[in-house]
């Protein structure tokens, strides 16, 4: 299962021009340059500074499965910082996003409805309002409970309520989410 936080920064990954350094070498080399040294890479990593001096001259090629994956995290989190804020900025303010999921929703209704909570697909797309929500969110460091409060009002106002032509006074909560991704 993925996080919604982890889903948006998959989206604006997707708007890469070039592909992401590979190598465990390429990688450390370029965090120590956006870094400016190897003792803030080393702090950054959870290693010493001689580990990354060895990566950094290929005398490491191999990390350990939880170092290699927090290298990659790091370098694309910082890896062409301009197209990330270039495709989060046409999402937040034309595009929009749209969210496929599939989760639990229960259902706040009128009586007589039914409010059991049902396994959905849904591929929705959410206008620019929420997509803007969502990056800010994620920006200022929201949790993944609070990101998915705010997909799971757009998917609430979107979808089940199609705008406000229907179904006025239901309130949809998003539970067992078993996948999340998104497209910009």
């Amino acid at each position: 299962m993925n996080t919604v936080g982890e889903g948006l920064d998959e989206a604006v990954q997707r708007a890469f021009t070039r592909p992401a350094p590979k190598s465990a070498g390429a990688q450390m080399r370029y965090l120590v340059k956006q870094l400016k040294g190897t003792r803030a890479a080393a702090e950054l990593l959870g290693i010493t500074q001689r580990t990354v001096e060895r990566y950094v001259r290929n005398q490491l090629k191999k990390p350990r499965p939880e170092l290699a994956a927090r290298m990659e995290r790091e370098v694309k989190r910082r890896w062409q910082p301009q197209i990330q804020a270039k495709a989060r900025k046409a999402a937040a303010t034309t595009g929009g996003i749209v969210i496929d999921t599939r989760a639990r929703f229960g259902y706040s209704a009128a009586p007589g409805s039914t409010d059991d909570a049902r396994l959905r697909h849904l591929t929705v797309a959410l206008p620019p309002a929420y997509a803007a929500r969502l990056f800010e969110l994620r920006e200022q460091g929201g949790s993944d409970r609070q990101l998915q409060e705010v997909a799971a009002e757009g998917l609430q106002e979107i979808y089940f309520k199609d705008g406000g032509r229907r179904a006025q006074g239901l309130l949809v909560e998003y539970t067992d989410l078993e996948h999340v991704a998104f497209d910009l």
